[in-house]
């Protein structure tokens, strides 16, 4: 069994049924964490629309992770925070939100920006995009060895992205990826099928 989990990232779209979809996407398989992700909104708008979400997530024991901004992170007492490059640093989101909050770093395919994230005390780094995706343009394309290189030099855990569905994860879960974030896998389809499709290859990785 892999030890291997979900890290669900939302569509840009949470409005209208939204909430019943997350609900019967967690409640479908192993999941880990939840990204909320949304743009072009203010920060009213996004705490809005994020509140009912963080509570799904908080029932079932799941990290509600927002996306770029570290102060929405702090207005809803969020479990952490995701900066892309362009996002801020591990140290202002550490002093602004916390000891205990969860930290992620986008590293893209770059080995020298893992580093600095992990020196700069990020609970974890992102790697991708290891296949196309739908959900935004691929500038950056990882190869699987980055995985296992990351895991071989570090204790952070790291999270693969990009274009990954239940067909093409395997390969990554035995590279060395510590979850999978997965969004138009899960949200362009039925959900519920999607997050069992994927924890069955999980639980046989």
């Amino acid at each position: 069994m892999s030890d291997c989990q979900l890290y669900l990232i939302s569509p840009l779209d949470v409005s209208g049924q939204f909430p019943d979809r997350l609900s019967r996407a967690l409640d479908a398989g192993a999941v880990a964490a939840f990204q909320f992700r949304v743009k072009g909104l203010d920060e009213h708008q996004a705490a809005r629309l994020a509140e009912p979400l963080q509570l799904i997530c908080a029932d079932r024991d799941v990290a509600f992770i927002v996306n770029d901004s570290i102060g929405l992170a702090k207005r809803l007492g969020a479990d952490g925070v995701h900066l892309g490059q362009g996002d801020g640093d591990v140290a202002d989101a550490r002093q602004r939100l916390g000891r205990e909050a969860q930290i992620g770093v986008t590293c893209h395919n770059s080995r020298h920006l893992a580093m600095d994230a992990g020196d700069a005390g990020a609970d974890y780094v992102a790697f991708g995009a290891f296949f196309p995706t739908q959900t935004k343009q691929t500038e950056h394309v990882a190869e699987l060895d980055l995985l296992t290189w990351w895991q071989g030099l570090m204790e952070i855990p790291c999270v693969a992205i990009g274009g990954i569905t239940p067909q093409n994860c395997a390969p990554l879960v035995t590279a060395g990826a510590d979850f999978l974030a997965v969004s138009h896998a899960v949200w362009g389809g039925d959900e519920v099928a999607a997050v069992r499709a994927f924890t069955t290859v999980l639980a046989a990785g």
